[in-house]
């Protein structure tokens, strides 16, 4: 097992050579997108997605269609079972909350509606991300119960996979791609993003079941995924027929035991949606436990955008993740509704202000034209691995577009 290279000598020398770098790359500890250049950012982003747009509509591939990456110099485009597969219509829905222009919301639903027979995939836990980014904003912004069979349908998909014994929504096969035989019953703390999937079915079907899996899922990874310090392993192993653990490991961390910067986003926004439907305090707690990892650790940059894991070595080559930032940012702003305590809510909303006010400055948010029309620079998607490494990704610029809504609502 590795262990934390959280040492004395580490933060001196890390601290020392590069945050004071980083301050630069900050254009304020005071603030966020001010109402002054709110409409110009707002200007570039539907710039950037009108360019996407076009990119999108004369691809060569039909088969694979959605902007996800760039590769090679070139638009990654992905199928409509790719776990992303769902962000690229979710920014859309957003850009036409952002804007009120109905091109946006032609455009959302059109995409939208090209992912309707992913409410059958049962290949893996992601049905949750790539429904609730397309259809679920899509209910939202579009007021009308003609989506509600489709959320129910895609829920009934994500039951498949539960595994009674563990408790636990089963994550991956125990044959995948990239490490085949690795594990038997493996529960990323992704996993927690599908749960808001589940809720919404209760709600539409008045079946319970989908809420009580949520609620056990969410339960055993409380108990087994944290550590003492709040901080997620990535990949927990359950022995199906036990519920045992069997291992604790990563994915796309930097090692077994290191604080992999997405999945603690992923954790702090799964909480607080937890907390959102079922009002448990357990659930607030956790959220606010991550939360308070989050902002304290020692090697957050002064601008609130991570590298791409919390302990990896720091060198002028180590990769942010705009798209840990963006998912921080849209989950405080959540967050901020539940927290009792005014200082501590007043605390969250300022720290949320200061990272969308970073992405979206010149270090981050793209130039008109630039990206391949992408928003965000600088993600970092699987890096063990050599995969998009200081990129822009589809799911950085969906919690972006999340997030700007969601301040510009408790104005």
């Amino acid at each position: 097992m590795i262990f934390k290279l959280r040492t004395i000598i580490f933060f001196t020398l890390t601290t020392t050579l590069f945050f004071s770098c980083n301050k630069s790359r900050s254009n304020s500890n005071e603030g966020a997108i001010t109402n002054n250049n709110e409409d110009k950012i707002i200007g570039i982003v539907s710039n950037q997605y009108d360019i996407l747009y076009d990119s999108v509509e004369n691809r060569e591939s039909k088969k694979r269609y959605i902007p996800r990456s760039i590769e090679n110099n070139e638009i990654k485009f992905v199928s409509s079972h790719d776990w992303t597969s769902g962000f690229y219509a979710g920014s859309l829905w957003y850009l036409y909350d952002l804007t009120g222009q109905n091109k946006w919301k032609e455009r959302a639903l059109k995409y939208t509606l090209k992912l309707d027979s992913v409410k059958y995939y049962t290949g893996n836990h992601d049905i949750g991300f790539m429904m609730e980014s397309s259809f679920g904003n899509a209910m939202k912004f579009d007021s009308s119960n003609k989506f509600d069979e489709v959320i129910v349908q895609s829920a009934k998909s994500l039951l498949t996979r539960f595994r009674p014994q563990a408790g636990i929504i089963q994550s991956w096969d125990s044959k995948i791609h990239f490490e085949e035989g690795k594990w038997r019953c493996p529960v990323i703390i992704d996993n927690m993003m599908n749960l808001e999937l589940l809720f919404h079915a209760t709600e539409l079907s008045g079946d319970s079941i989908y809420h009580d899996v949520a609620v056990s899922h969410a339960n055993k990874t409380i108990e087994n995924h944290f550590r003492p310090d709040n901080s997620s392993y990535h990949v927990v192993d359950y022995d199906i027929e036990s519920g045992e653990i069997i291992s604790k490991s990563t994915h796309q961390g930097f090692a077994d035991n290191s604080d992999w910067a997405r999945g603690q986003a992923w954790g702090l926004y799964g909480f607080t949606v937890m907390y959102r439907f079922t009002k448990n305090p357990i659930y607030l707690d956790q959220a606010i436990k991550i939360a308070e990892f989050i902002k304290n650790h020692p090697n957050l940059p002064d601008d609130s955008i991570p590298y791409w894991d919390y302990d990896v070595d720091i060198t002028e080559s180590t990769s942010r993740d705009a798209s840990a930032a963006a998912i921080t940012a849209s989950a405080l702003l959540e967050l901020i509704k539940y927290v009792q305590e005014d200082n501590k809510s007043n605390e969250y909303l300022k720290w949320a202000k200061i990272i969308l006010e970073n992405l979206s400055s010149d270090s981050y948010l793209a130039r008109n034209g630039s990206n391949k029309g992408f928003i965000l620079m600088h993600s970092a998607g699987i890096v063990p691995y050599g995969k998009e490494i200081d990129v822009p990704l589809n799911y950085a610029d969906y919690y972006y577009l999340e997030a700007s809504s969601r301040l510009r609502k408790l104005k």
